[in-house]
């Protein structure tokens, strides 16, 4: 009897670890994505900036206050990298603007290769605190693109640099990376069969 009761307990105990193991697992799987955004803004990688994250709110704030700081000016770089044998480059390399400032810059990307392609862009920001006030109330960044073989297609960017931005920042750097969307694209020209297309 005394076997049985020890196996009865032991089995027991077992039980309980395996449960609060799982309720450990399923607790830190929910947590996982506020961490990784915890971590990505703090580290100032691919952040999403304040209206990405706040949708409409920060596109009615940014243009319906009318507030434009004309006592300062913020230079914005533009810089583009592109992972692949394409070219992708905005149409200026930068701008000077004055916080609450409406302004647009277009980029422009171009498929070199001889066959369809999927990419998308990732925008991150220099110096990090910048993230936070460089509001896009348009950009490409995100999305997936198709592009056929030699294709050109042009996007714009609007953007407004909320005039909380820190006084002591006089240059902000927009970097965008375009990448190949994995496994999205890739038939060569001459290859596709009559019922694929391009």
């Amino acid at each position: 009897m005394r076997l049985l009761d020890t196996l009865h307990r032991d089995n027991r105990q077992l039980l309980l670890k395996l449960v609060v193991v799982v309720a450990l697992m399923l607790g830190f799987g929910y947590a996982l994505v506020p961490l990784y955004k915890h971590i990505c803004e703090a580290l100032g990688i691919n952040v999403l900036s304040l209206s990405e994250r706040q949708g409409l709110t920060a596109k009615s704030d940014a243009t319906g206050n009318g507030q434009i700081d004309y006592s300062r000016t913020i230079t914005v770089e533009f810089d583009t990298n592109a992972r692949g044998p394409w070219d992708f480059k905005p149409e200026v390399r930068h701008m000077t603007v004055h916080p609450g400032e409406l302004k647009q810059v277009m980029y422009e990307f171009r498929n070199k290769q001889d066959r369809t392609m999927a990419a998308q862009a990732i925008p991150s920001y220099a110096p990090m605190q910048a993230s936070a006030h460089f509001n896009k109330l348009e950009c490409f960044c995100f999305n997936e693109y198709t592009l056929q073989p030699g294709e050109t297609k042009q996007w714009p960017v609007v953007f407004v640099i909320d005039p909380k931005l820190p006084k002591d920042v006089k240059t902000v750097t927009l970097s965008y990376t375009f990448f190949e969307v994995a496994g999205k694209g890739g038939v060569r020209v001459g290859q596709a069969s009559k019922g694929q297309a391009l």
